[in-house]
C-alpha cells in the first residue's frame, strides 16, 4: 500500500508536468501577453463580483451606485472615482452626508438617505416634474448662479421651488419667476440664456427634493445688493457668494 504522502507527491508532479505542458514550445513575449491577459480577465472578474456583492449587500445595481457616487462628489462628500463600486470610499462618503443631514448613519442608502439624495431607488433614472419646467428651473439657476459651487446651483433652484409652497409668492413656477421685481435676471434678459448641463443637472436634483438651504426663500449676493430688508434678513446659510435666508 502506498503511503498518503506519496500520493500528494504524485499529485504535485503531475500538476508540475501539466503546467510545463502548456507552456511548452511559447516564447517568452507570448508568456507575457498570455499573462496579461489572464490578470485583464481577473480584475474583470473581481469588479463583477465586487458589482454582485453590492446589489446583494445594499440592493443597488451598479448605476444607481454610479448616480449615488456622482451626487455625492457634485456636493463635496465623495472624491473617489465615479465606478459603480460601493466600497469604503463610497461606504464613507454616504455617513458624512448623513451626518451632515441628521439622518441615521449606517452608510446605507436606505430610503431616506436616497430622498435626500433626491433618489428614487429601483429606477433607472432621476423622478422629476414635467420637462418645460426643469428646463425653467434650469434657465433660473443658470442666469442666476453661474460660476457658483453646484451645491450653490441647487440651493438657488431648492429656493424657486420653496417659493412655490409659499403662501407669500405665487404656486406655480413661471409665478415664482416672472413676480415682479423677483428676480433680475428677468429684467436684463439673462432668463433666455440657454442653460448646460450642470444647471438642467441642479433643476432636477432640487426637484427631487434636495435643498441645501432648508428650506429658505430669499438668497443675495452682499457685494451685489444694498437692499436694506434683504440685509435686515437673518441669515441661515452661506452657499459660495450667496446668503439665503427665510
Amino acid at each position: 500500500m502506498i503511503p498518503s504522502f506519496w500520493n500528494g507527491c504524485a499529485a504535485c508532479s503531475a500538476a508540475e508536468t501539466k503546467d510545463k505542458s502548456l507552456w511548452k514550445g511559447v516564447t517568452m513575449e507570448q508568456r507575457k501577453k498570455r499573462t496579461k491577459y489572464l490578470v485583464m480577465a481577473a480584475i474583470l472578474l473581481l469588479c463583477s463580483i465586487a458589482a454582485s456583492v453590492a446589489f446583494a449587500k445594499y440592493g443597488l445595481s451598479t448605476e444607481e451606485i454610479k448616480t449615488i457616487q456622482r451626487k455625492l462628489k457634485n456636493w463635496g462628500y465623495y472624491s473617489g472615482e465615479v465606478d459603480g463600486i460601493y466600497g469604503s470610499a463610497t461606504t464613507n462618503a454616504v455617513k458624512y452626508f448623513q451626518r451632515t443631514n441628521g439622518l441615521d448613519v449606517d452608510g446605507i442608502v436606505g430610503s431616506k438617505t436616497a430622498e435626500k439624495l433626491g433618489m428614487q431607488l429601483g429606477k433607472d433614472k432621476d423622478s422629476a416634474t414635467s420637462q418645460p419646467d426643469v428646463y425653467l428651473l434650469a434657465r433660473v439657476v443658470y442666469g442666476e448662479a453661474r460660476g457658483e459651487p453646484y451645491r450653490g446651483k441647487v440651493a438657488v433652484a431648492a429656493v424657486v421651488l420653496n417659493r412655490m409652497k409659499s403662501p407669500d409668492f405665487p404656486n406655480t413656477m413661471a409665478g415664482v419667476v416672472y413676480q415682479k421685481d423677483a428676480f433680475s435676471i428677468v429684467d436684463d434678459g439673462q432668463i433666455n440664456l440657454t442653460p448646460d448641463e450642470e444647471a438642467l443637472r441642479a433643476a432636477r436634483d432640487a426637484l427631487n427634493g434636495v435643498d441645501p438651504t432648508g428650506g429658505c426663500t430669499f438668497y443675495y449676493n452682499p457685494d451685489k445688493t444694498n437692499n436694506k430688508y434683504m440685509l435686515s434678513k437673518p441669515v441661515v446659510t452661506v452657499i459660495g457668494n450667496h446668503r439665503f435666508c427665510k
